[in-house]
């Protein structure tokens, strides 16, 4: 394996660690996790985190949990195993789970009167008096802005009265400050049936209270936990319309890093459905009562149209990538979207966006969709090859898309480092495709090992939960925002230092 690595170099971009826009990753520490001593081999995680780590708690430990809120890594706010919650998710005990976000809205000013050292110090602080005063707190995440806590509570009643209290001990720790120093906190929150055990529906679900709360009093709750949230598919259909037209639809965006330039290349739009009653309505739920119900066309066209707003304002913050979205191959063959799409897209000839098809779409009504992939690509927008191997590949076809990427469906990637067969088929599409000169895109990394396997196999392009969860508008900006920041704050350690299985799959 040594050997590999050291003949390989033109693959993974170790001649250019610095990049095009002088990011410092120490890119060489992943690939130093690979290369063993003569005679060992590349294990499981197990073997590569070098710790043994299994449990939840030893996972925290391994990625600096519980610690300074400085020692987070800035990526995104993690998603850990809640309280009372088992590795593997499930509940040990009756009772609610909660995840609370807690967000300093006033952050640039008393940045400016503390300092930046001084205000982290206070963040701090306070994360450890909350841990400290409430019995099975956990400070799950940390950012630049934003704390992330899990909180365990018998019922509402009790859930709410915790979060109060959370709310108060943030306000009477600072009673000594000056007021022009005090720290103004926002609090979204949502709790759900220890049963349940969905943290990442949880986690969203608090987001979307965090967006309500500045409009409730600074503090915003929503409940999982009613009987009365199972999805009923024909009301789901019946309401779509409305929903649309009501702004409850909202998008989330999952980044992709480019290995070589170590760098946010695009990014994925994924649709998210916030319903007044039911809660967060999961995308497998709604999406298919939409392709069912016929109504898949016009969720997809308000899709494309917020998609090249959130595009236009990245362009315009300086940030201007590519954004992708997922169209369904129930599309692929109606003529009235394709003319209803592309009239859209001529009307914003500066956007720049990106179509992600699976192969499955294509295979439906060949000629079809091959004609309207192309009329697609006219306009300027790149096409993806989505789940590429999950499906029934087919390269007759693949050679006539007009195709510029193609990502590797993630049942390949998640096994990369245990199985024997799966580098084969990995490294076999990475050279196929380059031959037709796409690029590559491996979906599901989860690991540091996987990462650096497919920097060797010379892999293109990587997203997952190592890198990201999809996150809100708003959180991809200060993403990009802080790329350069957060490769300088990281440079002595792993920017990419999370194990995948702490994270939740969407």
């Amino acid at each position: 394996m040594k050997n590999l690595l050291l003949s390989n170099r033109g693959f993974c971009g170790g001649c250019d660690l610095h990049g095009r826009a002088g990011f410092r990753l120490p890119f060489l520490q992943l690939l130093s996790v690979i290369v063993v001593s003569e005679g060992s081999r590349v294990g499981s995680q197990r073997k590569i985190c070098g710790s043994g780590v299994s449990k939840p708690s030893e996972m925290r430990d391994f990625v600096q949990i519980p610690g300074s809120a400085s020692s987070f890594s800035r990526i995104s706010p993690l998603i850990g195993v809640m309280p009372g919650q088992a590795a593997g998710g499930h509940s040990v005990s009756h009772g609610l789970n909660i995840s609370a976000l807690c967000r300093v809205t006033n952050f640039e000013t008393v940045r400016r009167i503390l300092g930046k050292l001084a205000l982290q110090g206070a963040l701090d602080e306070l994360a450890h008096r909350i841990t400290g005063t409430f019995g099975g707190a956990e400070l799950i995440g940390a950012g630049r802005d934003l704390m992330e806590f899990a909180f365990r509570a018998a019922d509402a009643q009790a859930a709410q009265a915790q979060l109060e209290a959370v709310r108060h001990e943030l306000t009477s720790r600072q009673e000594g400050l000056a007021p022009e120093a005090r720290l103004s906190f926002d609090i979204g929150a949502a709790w759900a049936s220890c049963d349940e055990g969905d943290t990442l529906r949880l986690l969203e679900a608090a987001e979307a209270a965090l967006d309500r709360a500045a409009d409730a009093g600074g503090l915003a709750v929503i409940d999982l936990s009613l009987a009365d949230r199972a999805v009923d598919r024909l009301t789901l259909i019946s309401e779509m319309p409305r929903a649309i037209a009501a702004g409850e639809m909202f998008l989330h965006y999952q980044p992709k890093i480019n290995v070589r330039q170590q760098q946010v290349a695009s990014a994925e739009a994924l649709i998210r459905w916030q319903h007044p009653e039911r809660g967060l309505v999961l995308p497998g739920d709604f999406i298919a009562a939409a392709e069912e119900s016929g109504q898949i066309a016009p969720l997809t066209l308000w899709t494309l149209r917020q998609v090249i707003a959130d595009q236009r304002r990245l362009a315009a913050e300086g940030h201007d990538i590519p954004l992708f979205l997922n169209i369904s191959g129930m599309l692929l063959a109606n003529a009235e979207f394709i003319d209803a799409a592309c009239a859209i897209i001529t009307a914003h000839p500066e956007a720049k966006l990106g179509f992600e098809i699976t192969e499955t779409a294509v295979i439906r009504d060949p000629e079809s969709a091959i004609r309207h992939l192309h009329q697609f690509a006219d306009h300027g927008v790149v096409l993806a090859i989505d789940d590429y191997g999950a499906g029934l590949s087919s390269l007759a076809y693949l050679k006539q898309l007009p195709a510029k990427e193609l990502k590797i469906d993630k049942m390949f990637v998640t096994q990369l480092t245990s199985s024997h067969r799966d580098p084969l088929i990995v490294r076999s599409t990475i050279d196929l495709a380059h031959a037709l000169e796409m690029e590559v895109t491996a979906e599901g990394v989860e690991t540091p090992a996987a990462l650096a396997l497919l920097s060797v196999m010379g892999c293109d392009l990587v997203q997952g939960y190592l890198i990201s969860r999809p996150v809100p508008f708003a959180a991809l900006c200060t993403f990009l925002d802080e790329q350069e920041h957060r490769i300088e704050t990281l440079s002595n350690r792993p920017v990419f230092s999370r194990s995948g299985s702490f994270w939740k799959r969407a």
